[in-house]
């Protein structure tokens, strides 16, 4: 991020919210008094996930953690976002020498922060599943990136686990095993789920723990199994818990 962003949300805004117990960022997003540690802590968790696998210490590793990350721009925080962690996690990983890192980001939204951050970027690799048109109005697939090195799959509403397991057969995958990424990230976002109030696609949570498998299996062939999750949106408490439970499971058989 800019230094003026972080500036921005540790100094005034988080001032403001000491003081009279909210600050307000655009009309989706503020801050209370514990946002600005909350959001420190989040972004911590990534980094200090990403120094853990890269230690050996763990093989993968999942943050769960709020506020969640991936609409936050390189100079804008929004859509319920301060810092985008995923990408902070990502930024880890190269100071540490993991050359080319990948993002996958299955969220009902998608991730406008993210790609963003990485658009230039030719060692980053950003993929995204998700529901147009929806919030933010990004993830168009002709949104590629200034190296090819975004793809992007919009879902219509009503698409569920087939749908998703097309996508990751035609295109996630694929896309994976060209960049051959040193490292691979989560943007594990449960509000694709069918019970969520804030958006229509219909996955389960069969769905996700199918995707997670795809994934760590790739990561097992490419990266020496190299995974850091990070929790994104998700709206439902009990199928959140549920999804975020089936998600861990899978991270745990590798």
């Amino acid at each position: 991020h800019s230094g003026r962003l972080v500036e921005t949300i540790l100094g005034p805004l988080n001032e403001q919210a000491q003081l009279e117990g909210r600050s307000f960022i655009d009309a989706d997003t503020s801050m209370s008094a514990g946002s600005a540690e909350a959001a420190l802590r989040a972004a911590g968790a990534a980094v200090l996930a990403v120094d853990e696998v890269a230690s050996g210490n763990i093989s993968n590793a999942f943050c769960a953690v709020r506020p969640p990350g991936h609409h936050a721009e390189r100079d804008r925080a929004m859509g319920f976002c301060l810092f985008n962690n995923v990408a902070i996690g990502a930024c880890r990983a190269r100071e540490l020498g993991f050359d080319r890192v990948a993002v996958v980001d299955f969220d009902v939204h998608h991730g406008n922060g993210t790609q963003d951050i990485f658009w230039e970027d030719p060692g980053a690799l950003y993929i995204s599943t998700h529901q147009m048109p929806l919030y933010p109005g990004t993830g168009g697939r002709n949104e590629r990136g200034a190296s090819g090195n975004i793809v992007n799959i919009p879902l219509p509403p009503g698409a569920g686990g087939l749908e998703l397991r097309a996508a990751f057969q035609a295109l996630v995958i694929p896309s994976l095993e060209q960049f051959r990424a040193d490292f691979l990230f989560i943007s594990a976002g449960f509000d694709a789920h069918l019970r969520d109030p804030l958006a229509n696609l219909a996955f389960t949570e069969d769905d996700f723990a199918w995707a997670t498998r795809a994934l760590c299996e790739y990561a097992a062939r490419a990266c020496d199994g190299r995974v850091v999750s990070t929790l994104e949106g998700g709206y439902d408490l009990a199928a959140l818990a549920r999804s975020a439970s089936a998600h861990v499971r899978v991270l745990m058989e590798f």
